[in-house]
């Protein structure tokens, strides 16, 4: 809307997010490429409304967010409801998956049968993963706090591949390749509003 020089509220805005983010965010998601094979995974406690809940993202070693749950718990089940989505949209079992020291984590790998591949351990190791939460605390201070767990599960689920569209990292890359990539994520980005 910016670029076409139109003032829109903060509700029309959120109205449309609702209305058509998952339709963007499945599209970006189908235009990436896969994932690379080692994942992380972490959780933090966020507040929703006057409740404390769980945010759990998962991230691959490039800092692709990959998925974002959003439960009141920080259990195995829980733990599960993020692990068996990414499996099968991953198509197969990753190489590594790095965490923190949850006892969740080591009961859900147990189920799935990934205990060989499960790295828990030093903080170091699960950076990437830690990182991932500060945009979203950022946004969630900007926005008020999230007041329920649907609308915050409905809006990091299209936040994530938004997000990978667009996250450079320019410190990492020349000016002119950083010109060229913020041109494909621009033109991707154009493509896929068209067709939601």
């Amino acid at each position: 809307m910016a670029e076409r020089g139109v003032e829109v509220s903060r509700e029309a805005i959120w109205c449309w997010v609702i209305k058509c983010g998952p339709l963007i965010a499945a599209n970006l998601h189908h235009n990436r490429p896969s994932p690379t094979g080692r994942g992380h995974l972490d959780e933090v406690v966020v507040r929703i409304g006057r409740r404390r809940m769980c945010l759990w993202r998962a991230v691959d070693d490039e800092g692709e967010v990959l998925d974002a749950l959003v439960q009141k718990r920080r259990s195995k089940e829980a733990a599960l409801k993020l692990l068996r989505p990414l499996l099968r949209k991953g198509g197969s079992h990753p190489q590594a998956i790095a965490t923190d020291k949850l006892a969740s984590y080591r009961a859900a790998m147990k189920v799935l049968n990934l205990q060989g591949r499960h790295r828990p351990g030093r903080m170091r190791d699960n950076n990437l993963a830690e990182n991932s939460h500060f945009v979203i605390r950022r946004r969630d201070r900007k926005q008020q706090k999230f007041k329920s767990q649907g609308p915050a599960q409905r809006f990091l689920s299209s936040h994530g591949p938004i997000y990978n569209a667009f996250n450079l990292q320019p410190h990492l890359i020349s000016r002119p390749d950083l010109r060229s990539l913020r041109r494909q994520a621009n033109n991707a980005w154009a493509v896929v509003i068209r067709a939601a």
